[in-house]
């Protein structure tokens, strides 16, 4: 007879059905066991570029549906994988997150990746360089979880881990609008892709 097991360890016996870790993973590229993470962000971005996504009218609903199926997949699978991260992940979290951190947020879950881009590309210009920014800005943002992202991150479950990317991603959003404003004044308006 078997124990129940403790908050602190994940629920390794409990399976997560195979569509739910697909979307957890983002198609699984949360799998690639490094910069998880970034491919996470590059499959949003992918996504984003289909024929007709990346306009608004689509792409809010799209986001408003995907976090709350996010909160859902990405604490099934945290619940059952606990805190396993890769190590690039864990050499990131100590130097840029330091301290504890109370809910597993495991290395593959990248669902909160892939709505964290889509959070950042709403209502910019459909150009290179608003992608490449949105891309850099996200991905910065989503590292450095400049408060409230950290407070966020501390709520339990799936809710933690989608809401500190959607904070990663308002301010994300907000510095590539400000980058595109000022950008004409330094380059030229015509130097811009």
């Amino acid at each position: 007879m078997s124990g129940s097991a403790s908050n602190d360890e994940p629920e390794r016996d409990r399976q997560v059905p195979w569509h739910i870790r697909c979307i957890a993973t983002g198609f699984f590229a949360g799998t690639i066991p490094w910069a998880s993470g970034t491919f996470g962000t590059f499959v949003g971005l992918l996504i984003c570029l289909l024929p007709g996504m990346h306009a608004s009218a689509v792409l809010l609903p799209l986001i408003i549906l995907m976090f709350f199926v996010g909160v859902y997949a990405a604490g099934a699978v945290a619940q059952a994988e606990g805190g396993r991260l890769t190590r690039g992940a864990a050499a990131a979290k100590a130097v840029f997150q330091p301290g504890p951190h109370a809910h597993p947020d495991p290395s593959i879950v990248v669902i909160d990746e892939i709505v964290g881009i889509w959070i950042t590309l709403l209502g910019m210009p459909h150009s290179v360089t608003a992608f490449v920014f949105c891309f850099a800005a996200f991905r910065i943002f989503d590292v450095l979880k400049p408060e409230p992202a950290r407070w966020v991150e501390q709520l339990p479950g799936g809710w933690g881990i989608m809401l500190d990317d959607v904070a990663a991603a308002l301010y994300a959003n907000i510095t590539v609008r400000i980058l595109l404003l000022l950008l004409p004044l330094f380059i030229g308006p015509y130097l811009l892709p």
